[in-house]
């Protein structure tokens, strides 16, 4: 008998969490991926993300023999010589070089998986939802070739609003706006159903290539691409500061040929990222149009809400709101939602399966 008559027992109950964990570690857990343009990321049911990674390979030119994926590669990217040769396999969130994306993705499954598990994974993939069905073909083919036993696609729109955390399944509109790398999707969403979708081929690329046609017109100077994009992140903007911005930039004179570094300012970046913005304050208007009176109200009420990586442009969500009248608020950790979307999904595959369009 223990203090104050409470008994106290023989024997302390065994902690077997460290059996299950472990034999549980035979059984390879399903896999959620983001295959991005820009960054492909992965999360492992039971574990989390495991892996962020640039979606870049480098190759050794003759033979094919892959070098280096995700961060070594992107760190090699331009800065090789012509025996070496750095890709960037998506394009517009899409396939564009299939053996290349097949490579890439057996390396970064590699990574995050045990080779001595039992059984091979399902694997469920977020996708652009205005792709053809050659495309989704592509990215089940590309997923299969990697030896997993069952591929799942999901549309990114759904899998973002799943991922921060909207109620998609009550009957009540939800609006996203899913900015990435390659394509910004936007989808109003009840029901575990979509009711309006659009996908634009304009997103960070576009922006960064918009900021590298910029310099280059008004500076002559030619940029890399990833300099453009820290350029874009670092003083980038869809609406003027309160204080005028600047930052020394790098890149190769076009009249001299020889490396040139120069001030510019955030004056000159807003101009460069007009049109890319521009372009999809006209898509989220005209999706707005399209929704009924009654979503209508749910909009107004709830707000309208911006997720990947191009939604941490400064003063976008205000530029949106300005134009529109409608609040619009950033969905917390924009750059992981689509990931975190497909891996409640695979969390919970019996219920929310429906949710897969393939």
């Amino acid at each position: 008998m223990g203090v104050s008559g409470i008994s106290t027992p023989l024997f302390k109950p065994i902690d077997l969490s460290w059996f299950s964990e472990f034999f549980g570690n035979f059984w390879l857990n399903d896999i959620a991926m983001d295959l991005g343009t820009a960054n492909t990321l992965i999360y492992i049911k039971g574990r989390g993300i495991v892996l962020n990674e640039p979606s870049i390979v480098a190759i050794e030119q003759s033979s094919g023999k892959p070098l280096a994926v995700g961060l070594r590669a992107k760190e090699m990217y331009g800065k090789t010589s012509e025996a070496i040769r750095c890709i960037r396999p998506m394009k517009d969130g899409v396939i564009a070089d299939f053996e290349m994306t097949t490579l890439m993705i057996r390396h970064m499954l590699s990574q995050v998986c045990r080779r001595w598990a039992l059984r091979r994974p399902r694997i469920a993939i977020g996708i652009p939802s205005g792709i053809t069905q050659v495309e989704k073909r592509a990215v089940i083919d590309a997923a299969l070739s990697c030896g997993v036993r069952r591929v799942f696609l999901v549309e990114e729109p759904m899998a973002a609003a799943l991922g921060s955390g909207l109620p998609i399944d009550k009957p009540c509109g939800n609006m996203i706006v899913d900015i990435g790398g390659g394509t910004t999707e936007i989808a109003i969403i009840s029901m575990n159903a979509t009711a309006y979708s659009q996908s634009m081929r304009i997103a960070g690329d576009e922006m960064d290539e918009a900021i590298v046609k910029q310099v280059r017109r008004l500076y002559g100077i030619e940029l890399g691409i990833f300099e453009a994009e820290r350029i874009k992140m670092v003083i980038g903007s869809a609406v003027a500061f309160e204080r005028a911005r600047s930052m020394r930039v790098f890149g190769r004179d076009l009249a001299t040929g020889i490396p040139r570094q120069m001030e510019i300012t955030d004056e000159v970046v807003r101009q460069a990222l007009n049109e890319p913005i521009e372009s999809i304050v006209s898509a989220v208007t005209t999706a707005l149009e399209h929704m009924s009176p009654e979503i209508s109200q749910d909009i107004m009420s709830r707000g309208i809400y911006l997720a990947g990586g191009g939604s941490l442009i400064k003063g976008l969500t205000e530029r949106l709101q300005r134009e529109t009248g409608l609040p619009f608020y950033r969905t917390q950790d924009p750059l992981s939602c689509v990931v975190r979307g497909v891996g409640k999904i695979i969390e919970n595959m019996r219920e929310l399966e429906a949710l897969c369009v393939a």
